[in-house]
Formats: structure tokens, sequence, C-alpha cells
């Protein structure tokens, strides 16, 4: 005698208008933003991102020979972003080298040495690098770094560097590779200002106005804390 088998229910219909549950999960293209630092040798570039990178400081780093590449994502309150961080030579060898990287930036950040005045005069010359190439759709930081140094050592003062900023519609931060003072706030303030942002939405407004202006008009307030005293009085470069 043969055993029959019993038939399989037929599964239930879902009611009319129910979603399927999903087979697997479909994320987004996670977005991604060019950064490209800019400045003399030995303004500190390679220590900020590296204090951003991995939250430490090496008192004797080298000179960068041509360009250098990290990325690094990070989480912001309304979304999550990928930043590409060139790092670029200061030398005057490298120079030619140097536009090419910044023709596709969504920002370039000109970091000078607070306590070098000549380092500030030449920002200009890299802010008009900036503007040669991307003209006005590029937000551009001007950084003051090494406050560790202290006032005793300045050569340029915060408010020359936020009139410099002002003038010239840049955003502006001080900041300390060395002690790590600012340097998480001035990536998310730089964040912020990318494309796609929340406040960056809200700066293009259609009024034909440079994107760094805007970005820098409507970003959101950053409190900043006091810059430290000296840490020491190493006489190291503080790069």
């Amino acid at each position: 005698m043969t055993e029959e088998k019993a038939a399989a229910p037929a599964p239930a219909k879902a009611p009319s208008g129910a979603k399927r549950p999903a087979t697997g999960t479909s994320l987004a293209p996670l977005a991604k933003y060019k950064l490209v630092f800019l400045g003399d040798q030995s303004v500190g570039k390679t220590s900020i991102i590296t204090r951003f990178m991995y939250d430490n400081f090496d008192r004797h780093y080298q000179a960068t020979i041509g360009i250098d590449f990290l990325s690094k994502t990070m989480y912001l309150e309304d979304r999550t972003v990928r930043l590409q961080l060139w790092d670029t030579a200061g030398q005057e060898r490298f120079r030619s080298l140097i536009p090419s990287y910044i023709r596709d930036s969504s920002v370039a950040v000109v970091v000078y040495d607070v306590s070098n005045r000549a380092s500030f005069l030449n920002t200009t010359k890299w802010v008009e690098d900036v503007r040669a190439e991307r003209g006005n759709d590029v937000v551009i930081c001007l950084v003051g770094n090494k406050t560790d140094l202290g006032n005793d050592k300045r050569q340029v003062s915060t408010e020359e560097g936020e009139e410099r900023a002002t003038k010239d519609g840049l955003m502006f931060m001080e900041c300390s590779a060395k002690a790590g003072y600012n340097v998480k706030s001035l990536f998310r303030k730089l964040a912020t200002a990318l494309p796609g942002s929340t406040d960056a939405n809200a700066a293009a407004n259609g009024n034909g106005a440079g994107l760094a202006t805007q970005a820098g008009n409507n970003l959101i307030d950053v409190k900043l804390s006091a810059a430290p005293a000296n840490l020491d009085e190493a006489k190291s470069c503080g790069c």
C-alpha cells in the first residue's frame, strides 16, 4: 500500500495593497567629497590631517613628496559622507602638480602657520590658484595652525586672519594639530558646508553668489573653545 502525502497548504494571499517584505537591502551610495590641503611647506597640513584621521601627533614628520591621499567616513546629523583628503606638498618644485588636484575638489583648505607671517601672506597665491581652477564652485577655508606656540611667537593675529577671510569670502578657523585644538571642529565645519548638506542647500538660494561665501554665511555656528596656553617650550615646529 502506497502512502499518500498530504498536499502542502496554499500560501495565504496577502491583503490587497499590502507591501511585500524586502528580499534584500539596497544602500544608497555614499556621497564622496574631495578636500585638498594647500599651503607652504611646514605649515602643518599633514599634521592636521593626521590628527583628524588618527588623533595623534608626530614631532618628526618628513616633508610630503608630491601628493598623499587618505579617506575617512564622517557621520553627521543628517547624513554620512566620505571625505577624500588630498595632502599636497608645499615645496615649490611640486607646485606644477597641484592645479590638477584642485580641479575637481569640493573644498580647498589653505593652511598657514600663525608664527610665520610669510606663510600667511603666501595664502593669497594659494587662494588665487584655487579660484583659477574652480572659480566660485568650491568652498575655501583659511586655517591658521600652530596656536599652541603661544602669543609670544605669533606673527599673525586671529583678527587679521578673520579680516582676510571676510574680505575674500573664505571660511576661517585657527587650530593646533599638536594640541588637537579645533581640528575636529574644523572638519565638522567643512562637512557642514559640503554640497548636499542641510546648510549648504539653504545657502544655494539662486542669487549668484559664490558657494564659499554662501557656505560661510550659512554655516551652523560651531562654538570654539579658547586657544590653550603653550603646551611646552619645545622648539619643534609643531607641523
